[in-house]
């Protein structure tokens, strides 16, 4: 099951950067995950110093 990025996102791009398939991109206020493109490895759950990614 992809990953989802919920609002406690503070867009600061650390899971772009981690994402092991590109799947990850600048939203409208927050960062969003492309479900089709998520291969569900949790390295941007891991990743977020805030706790928004979660499996979704």
């Amino acid at each position: 099951m992809a990953y989802v990025i919920n609002d406690s996102c503070v867009s600061c791009g650390t899971c772009a950067g981690e994402c092991p398939v590109g799947a990850i991109a600048e939203g409208d206020g927050k960062y969003v995950i492309d479900a089709d493109s998520c291969i569900s490895c949790g390295t941007c759950a891991g990743s977020c110093p805030t706790g928004a990614i979660e499996e979704g």
